[in-house]
This record gives structure tokens, C-alpha cells and sequence, in this order.
């Protein structure tokens, strides 16, 4: 029987070893050359296309001269390649200009700018000889925009859209035991949203290696059906497999499902029927699971299901498929229900920059921003208002984070629904995905009568492509394009009437798709617009109510109405362009709850007061208001606690009941000094809080997410850097200049600060620099670290006019 076992063993480890060896995924973002090209005419763009006979009109034409061929001569044209890496954003290095788009952030690309709004892209990959006879495709996941994509000459195909992960075979392009040249042309001339969206390969990409009989890109579909009390669940697995080869094949499918340690909890078999050459078959699969963890917010257990193809016997291809198990469900009077429980959506719309790397967040960049979030209470997060990474999904399933992902642009014809398909059918294992949205505030068809025909014709596209999840839309106002929405997305209640909608349709299912935060620049309580900063509007009358503290207005709104499944608060983090209602030099969004580097507003506090039982107690503004001695202050107190008691100066003010959801204040006058306040829960003293007014900066704090990378080439560390006084107190209007120095295998990816009128540099020219500066804003600076890929110890050191050098030390390993 030992024997037995041990046989056992070793096979399982053969199985294991050969799944793995029949498939390879190759990621591809390292070692690409870069060079701008010119949107203003094809001779200024290395003659793309000008060519006698030129890529559109043979393939791989030899008249091709351009930087798709292989014997482009980079003398001609005087080119000088740049090296980067992916994900890159070719945005972040241009200068900010007044007459450029407001809406992007005013940063030198568009139509103004042909000379900065085409990028070209070269990698050489070699291919093994013994690669001859697998089915070979390049993956996209996000190239911003207007994509032309080439390997050796032969051109592959186009993609407008800069959000669809694009997907296209090479296999018999390919020079088998020689050098390969793939080549990317991205034009940025144009928007595609309303928001910053960069430029460039901005998400990964890989390369697949399989053979012929596979199963096909993004081809499984594993959802689970459950019912109360949720102890039995049933998973219906959806297989499409593809016959690239040249002759009929059978096959037969294993599917083996794992828990989150690895250990097989059930696994069944399909026979699949012959594929024809050159075609696709769904096959259908289903396991019962007996007591299955369930996937929530609190306990985000995963699955993984392995997927092997058997041909005659053999094991030829193995996929594998996370998943999660779980219920949900919108309902008319109870809104949002997992696994069975009422659950109140607290989420935030989110767009995905962030300072140093613009559209090119690394993948640790995405789970440092989303654990930010979750910090403050957000169990959800709306992707505004485009598909997201798929790397940003993945930390929403480990996470626990609720999503609802938003499709680009609104439409029934190909151009809208392939886009449509192509999200859905890569996104829809995620279980942290509850809802499709298939728009937001289409002003042009809200209130019309063929808004309405459009909602209902995509509605049923998202259902024939995932029938278990229902679809969204986001109105401002107008009533017309929600009618056939499965969960109608109210975009203000200041501008829906939504009362009104639930006595009109008493069976709609509903949601806050947005709300305002009210939130303004992070530590500014007097107004600076001719800087680029603005006091948050919750500190003065907001809205036909004249509402003090607008941020509860949306909270106690949703709160209150079982109803309705949550709100989706405007924004989470900061984001670049969009500086509503300011202009130039603002430069950015101010509405996150965090500002652009993450670092938390006063807002935050409040929501962390409502959305989490930890204990809050908050005090704004901060005590160093010089300039404004003998002004009077509205002294605000952001608390979940009963009561809270305030002492200004040694003087005790009033102590007062917290209202639920809401916030507490005082009035009284600034002299340099001290603010107290102390909270109280059931008669009883749990929390005391001071802010003081502080000294002048006179040392430096410095502090990394995490102390231990790994040495991939691609790990980020986030560190941030606080300014104090010589008695280690934060000094919120410190605005210093910075000097970072590293050494260790680690480069300085980018900097940034959280102004939203930032206008400096944010990240060295020279990717291997030392050394870089970066100025505080009100206390605060951030720089982001990114792994060399050699392992041993890296050193970050801050110095400042004035204050000691600081340092911290990170591991890098393998």
C-alpha cells in the first residue's frame, strides 16, 4: 500500500508537470524599444504606409520600410530608441500646457500636439524551432490607442478602442529557431473618454504557446448556482476549445476543481464532439460541491479549476480558471443580497492613473491603492468608465472588493457589442464582478425615446454573453434610458428624482452609480485658486438645500432606504485631468476621498466614521491656520462615537450627541495652540484626539508599504514621506523640497505629492538615476520603488534644507 501511495504521488507530480509544460503563458513587457512618431502626415511618421505597395496592400509586403520591417533603417530617419519597459505611458514625461485639453489634464498630447501623440513601439522575441507545430498568439491587455499591431511585416490587424485587450494569432508568421519582430503603433490623437487616459502599451503582454487542439483565449465560463442555505452549490463549467489545425479532431475534457490550498474537492469529465479545422466547440461540464466556502467581502475564498484536453489519450492543453462561489442578488425592496445577506454597497468610482506612472499602474500598485480604499470602509468599486486591468480584477477577487465593470461606449452595432463581448467574455470568472455597465450619463439618448430601445437591445447582449449577472446604466437625470435596465444607476440624487421613480416603478432595482464627496485639496481650508487649490465644498452651503457637509447628503440617503443596493461615491483616489470646476494650473481632479498619491482627506474620516465599526475620531481643520489669527473656525469632528467633547486653547467647549451618519461643530477663534476633542461611547471616554498647532519642519518620516519585494524586474514599493517638527509632529503645510537617493537593485520609478496643480517632472529621464527631487505638498510626498530583478538589499534615503537624511532599507527577494 506504501507503494501504492508513492506511485500515486509521483504520477500526480507527472500529470502536474506535463499540464504545465503543454501550455505556456510568456510575459513580454520587458525590453521594448520606444520612439515617437507624427500624427501630422505619414512622411513624418517613418513613412508608415507610404510605401510602393505598402503592409495594406501585400503581405509583408518587401517594399515595407517602415518600423514594422525588419530592415528599417533608424539612420534615415534619425531615430534614436528609447528602452522601457511595460506597462509604460508615454503621457507622464510631457510637459503641461495651458492650451491643451483641460479634460486630460493639460498635458502636451492630442490634435495640438501631433509631434507627442504617436508612439511606436519594437520588441524582438525568438522562437525556439521547437515551437513548430503549437498554436502561438500575442495578448494585448490595454494599448491607449488606435492600436496597429505587426510581427515581421505582416501586419496583424487594428484596434480604435484603448481599453479592449486584443488577441491575435502568429503562429504561421513566425521565423521558428530565429528572431521575431513584433511592432506597435499607438495614436493619441484622439480621446476616448473624458478623463486622463495617457498613451502607449500601458498593460501587459504576453505571449501563448499551445497546441493546435486548445482551449480557445478567455474560453471557460465557471459559475456556480446556490440556493438557501447556501450549503450546496452547483458548478456549471462552460468550455469552448479551438481547433487551429488543419484536420478534424476529438477530444475529451478533465476538470478538476481545487480549494485555496490546493487539494482536489471534485473533479468530472466531458466528452467534447470533433472540431472541424479551424473551429470552435462549446462543451458543458458540472460538479456538485457539497459545504463550498463561499466568495464574500469578509472571506474572499477562492477556487481554481484546471481544465485539461485529452486527444487520443494524451494530455495536450491545460487551463486554468479561478473562481469564486457565490450568491447575488439585486432585489426591488431588500437591494444588494450576498450569499443571502443584505449587504449596502459602500464604493467609490475609480479611474486608473496614478502619479509617477500615469495609465501604466504596476500590479502592486493596484492592490496598494485598492488596500487603501478598503482602510476606509469600501467594499465596492465602479470601474469609470471603461474595462479595467485584469490585474486590478484579480486583487478585487483577493480582496474582498465588489465591482461593477463599465463597457467604453454605448451602441448595438459590431463596433460597440465586440467590445461589449470581448470585456464580458475575459471578465466573467471573476466573482468580485456583480453587475455589467453598459454606459454612464449618455446625455444625447437619456430622455429620449431611443435611449430607451438602446438600454434594452444591450441589456440583451449582456445576457446572451453572461447570463448570470444583470446590467447597469448610469443616468444623470434623464429617466428615459433606465426604464429596461436590470438596475438602474442613479448619477446624483440632487439631479434624479428617486423618490419619484419608486412610486412610478415600485419593482425597479436600483443603486447610486454616483455621489458627490464634496472633497476639495487635501489640507486646504482658505481658497488658493490662482494655485490650483480649492476648500472642499463640504465646507460651505452645497446644493438647493445649502446642505453644510455634502458627503452625508448621498450616505444618509442610501442608508436610509433599504431599498436601494448602495452609492457609488465621486471619486475614490484623485485622478489626473478633469479639474473641475477649476482650470489651469489645476491640473487635476479633487474629488477623491484620497487625493492622487492616496494619502487620506478629512472625507475619508468621516466615511470610515459610517462604513466601519472601528472607532473614529477626526478634528478639522488642522491648527496650523497662520495668517488668520482672530478669524473664526468652524472646528468640525468627523466621529462614530455617542458623544464628543471639544477644547480649544484649554477653553472646554461644548460637549455634544454625534447624529448618526452625521458630524459635529463648534465655532471659535484661531490662536496658534491646541484642539481637543475626546469620545464617548455609552457614557464612557474610549478616544482623545489633539491637534496641535506645530513647530517648522525638522525631521523626516519615511515609510514602505512593505519592507519585502520580490526580485522580478516588476515589484513596486510605495513609500511615503511625512514631514515634522523636531517634537514628531505632522506638519500639514510643509511644502519642502526633496532629495531621494537610492542604492540596491531598485530604480526610481516615479514621484509624486498629491497637489492637483503638480506640474513638475515625475520621474527620471534616465530610468537607472540614483538620485531624484520631489517637493511635498502639505506635509506629504510618495515615491515608488520597482524591483531591478536581482535580489539582496535596496536603500531609499530622503534629505532635506535643515533636516537629518532618513532612510529605510527593503529586501528584494527571489
Amino acid at each position: 500500500m506504501k507503494h501504492l501511495f508513492a506511485f500515486l504521488f509521483l504520477l500526480g507530480i507527472t500529470f502536474s508537470l506535463s499540464a504545465q509544460s503543454v501550455r505556456e503563458r510568456i510575459l513580454l513587457d520587458d525590453g521594448w524599444q520606444f520612439a515617437f512618431g507624427n500624427a501630422s502626415s505619414p512622411e513624418k511618421d517613418f513613412g508608415c504606409g507610404t510605401e510602393y505597395f505598402n503592409y495594406l496592400t501585400k503581405a509583408a509586403s518587401i517594399h515595407n520600410e517602415g518600423p514594422y520591417s525588419p530592415k528599417f533603417n533608424p539612420e534615415k530617419w534619425g531615430v534614436d530608441w528609447k528602452m522601457v519597459n511595460l506597462p509604460h505611458d508615454w503621457v507622464v514625461d510631457l510637459p503641461y500646457v495651458k492650451e491643451a485639453s483641460h479634460s486630460h489634464g493639460y498635458k502636451a498630447v492630442g490634435y495640438k500636439f501631433p509631434e507627442n501623440s504617436v508612439g511606436w513601439y519594437r520588441k524582438t522575441i525568438t522562437v525556439p524551432q521547437e515551437d513548430l507545430g503549437k498554436h502561438l498568439y500575442l495578448q494585448f491587455d490595454g494599448i491607449f490607442r488606435d492600436a496597429r499591431i505587426w510581427i515581421n511585416g505582416f501586419y496583424l490587424g487594428h484596434e480604435p478602442s484603448g481599453y479592449a485587450t486584443q488577441v491575435y494569432d502568429i503562429t504561421e508568421y513566425l521565423n521558428y529557431g530565429e528572431d521575431n519582430l513584433i511592432c506597435v503603433r499607438a495614436d493619441a490623437t484622439l480621446e476616448e473618454g473624458w478623463f486622463y487616459e495617457g498613451a502607449g502599451i500601458y498593460r501587459h503582454v504576453w505571449l501563448n504557446k499551445t497546441a493546435p487542439l486548445h482551449v480557445a483565449p478567455f474560453g471557460t465560463f465557471v459559475h456556480s448556482t446556490l440556493a438557501a442555505p447556501f450549503d450546496k452549490a452547483k458548478l456549471t463549467i462552460e468550455t469552448t476549445v479551438e481547433n487551429s489545425g488543419l484536420q478534424t479532431e476529438d477530444y475529451r475534457l478533465c476538470h478538476i476543481l481545487r480549494d485555496a490550498d490546493g487539494k482536489e474537492v471534485a473533479r468530472c469529465e466531458t466528452a467534447g464532439q470533433p472540431v472541424l479545422p479551424k473551429d470552435r466547440q462549446l462543451t458543458v461540464g458540472e460538479i456538485a460541491l457539497d459545504k463550498p466556502h463561499l466568495w464574500s467581502v469578509d472571506a474572499p475564498y477562492l477556487y481554481t479549476l484546471l481544465t485539461e484536453v485529452y486527444q487520443y489519450g494524451k494530455l495536450v492543453d491545460a487551463y486554468t480558471t479561478t473562481t469564486g462561489i457565490r450568491d447575488i442578488r439585486f432585489d426591488a425592496d431588500k437591494g444588494f443580497l450576498l450569499n443571502g445577506q443584505p449587504l449596502k454597497l459602500k464604493g467609490v468610482n475609480m479611474h486608473q492613473d496614478h502619479p509617477g506612472v500615469g495609465a501604466g499602474i504596476p500590479d502592486a500598485l493596484q492592490v496598494y491603492r485598492l488596500k487603501e480604499l478598503k482602510k476606509f470602509g469600501c467594499n465596492a468599486y465602479r470601474s469609470s468608465h471603461n474595462p479595467m486591468t485584469p490585474e486590478m480584477l484579480d486583487a478585487c477577487d483577493r480582496l474582498g472588493i465588489l465591482v461593477i465593470e463599465e463597457n467604453r461606449l454605448t451602441g448595438v452595432n459590431e463596433e460597440h457589442t465586440r467590445l461589449l463581448k470581448r470585456m464580458i467574455d475575459r471578465d466573467r470568472n471573476h466573482p468580485c464582478i456583480i453587475l455589467w455597465s453598459v454606459g454612464n450619463e449618455e446625455w444625447g439618448i437619456e430622455w429620449k425615446e431611443n435611449g430607451t430601445r438602446i438600454a434594452a437591445t444591450m441589456r440583451e447582449y449582456c445576457h446572451r454573453f453572461d447570463p448570470t449577472r444583470l446590467m447597469t446604466v448610469a443616468s444623470s437625470s434623464g429617466p428615459a434610458i433606465l426604464i429596461p435596465a436590470d438596475v438602474a444607476g442613479y448619477n446624483y440624487i440632487l439631479q434624479n428624482p428617486v423618490e419619484q421613480h419608486r412610486k412610478d416603478y415600485p419593482g425597479r432595482r436600483a443603486l447610486g452609480s454616483e455621489e458627490t464627496t464634496g472633497c476639495g485639496t487635501r489640507g486646504i481650508y482658505f481658497d488658493a485658486h490662482d494655485k490650483g487649490h480649492m476648500v472642499a465644498h463640504n465646507r460651505k452651503p452645497n446644493g438647493p438645500d445649502s446642505l453644510l457637509n455634502c458627503i452625508e447628503r448621498g450616505w444618509k440617503f442610501y442608508d436610509e432606504r433599504p431599498y436601494l443596493a448602495g452609492l457609488f461615491y465621486w471619486t475614490g483616489f484623485d485622478y489626473r485631468g478633469e479639474p473641475n470646476p477649476m482650470k489651469f494650473p489645476a491640473t487635476g481632479s479633487q474629488f477623491g476621498i484620497l487625493d492622487y498619491c492616496g494619502f487620506p482627506k478629512d472625507e475619508a474620516w468621516y466615511l470610515k466614521s459610517w462604513w466601519t465599526d472601528e472607532p473614529v475620531l477626526h478634528i478639522l481643520p488642522h491648527w496650523n491656520l497662520q495668517g488668520h489669527e482672530g478669524d473664526s473656525i468652524d472646528i468640525w469632528v468627523y466621529s462614530n462615537c455617542d458623544e464628543v467633547e471639544l477644547t480649544v486653547n484649554g477653553k472646554k467647549l461644548d460637549r455634544k450627541p454625534m447624529p448618526r451618519n452625521g458630524h459635529l461643530s463648534w465655532k471659535a477663534v484661531f490662536q496658534p495652540g491646541a484642539v481637543k476633542a475626546v469620545g464617548y461611547k455609552n457614557g464612557k471616554k474610549i478616544l482623545a484626539r489633539t491637534v496641535e498647532t506645530t513647530g517648522v519642519p525638522a525631521r523626516i518620516s519615511l515609510t514602505a508599504d512593505r519592507s519585502v519585494i520580490q526580485a522580478d524586474n516588476r515589484d513596486v514599493a510605495v513609500c511615503n514621506i511625512e514631514l515634522q517638527d523636531k517634537k514628531k509632529r505632522f506638519v500639514p503645510t510643509a511644502c519642502n523640497d526633496l532629495t531621494i537617493t537610492v542604492s540596491g537593485p531598485v530604480r526610481i520609478l516615479g514621484v509624486g505629492n498629491g497637489d492637483p496643480a503638480y506640474q513638475a517632472t515625475e520621474r527620471p529621464a534616465d530610468t537607472d538615476a540614483r538620485t531624484y527631487q520631489v517637493k511635498a505638498f502639505n506635509g506629504l510626498a510618495q515615491v515608488l520603488l520597482q524591483s531591478t530583478g536581482e535580489a539582496g538589499e535596496a536603500t531609499l534615503t530622503v534629505v532635506s534644507e535643515n533636516m537629518p537624511e532618513t532612510s529605510c532599507v527593503l529586501k528584494l527577494q527571489k
